[in-house]
């Protein structure tokens, strides 16, 4: 039985993430005011954007990694577009993909596990929120972005 992939399945998806960036901003926003009321109320209000900084500078040094994961996924979906796969090479991408899932989950545990050993200090997980969330945002625009990139070409 094999599959093929249209662009329209990719530029749906593209779709998909693009609401889901602008949920995951939402929920960004939400957070950092909440973050900051906490901090205000144990007299920490200064901290607030120490711990925006430093979730920023987390995510410069995670975005490199992020970018090639996003890239090589983004193209490996791309390469399936128009093309009818034999047996061997559908069990190939789904074994990529689901090492793919693998990975994504296991970023997901690492983030909520950490969040759980952290302690209940506002700052330590405030940035620890950031850094999740500008996680997920960064993977998605650089998927995206890497489609669109693709698509100019082909």
């Amino acid at each position: 039985m094999a599959a093929t992939l249209d662009l329209k399945k990719i530029n749906k998806t593209i779709k998909i993430f693009a609401v889901a960036q602008f949920g995951l901003i939402a929920i960004l926003i939400y957070t950092a005011i909440n973050f900051q009321q906490r901090l205000h109320e144990v007299n920490r209000g200064y901290r607030f954007m120490n711990g925006v900084i430093y979730a920023f500078v987390i995510q410069l040094l995670f975005f490199y990694p992020i970018f090639k994961f996003a890239s090589k996924e983004a193209e490996r979906d791309f390469s399936l577009v128009g093309k009818v796969q034999s047996p061997e090479e559908a069990k190939e991408f789904a074994k990529k993909k689901r090492w793919a899932d693998v990975t994504k989950i296991s970023v997901m545990g690492f983030y909520f596990i950490f969040a759980l050993a952290a302690p209940a200090d506002p700052f330590i997980l405030s940035i620890i929120i950031y850094s999740f969330l500008l996680t997920v945002l960064t993977y998605l625009q650089c998927y995206s972005f890497t489609v669109k990139k693709l698509s100019k070409r082909a």
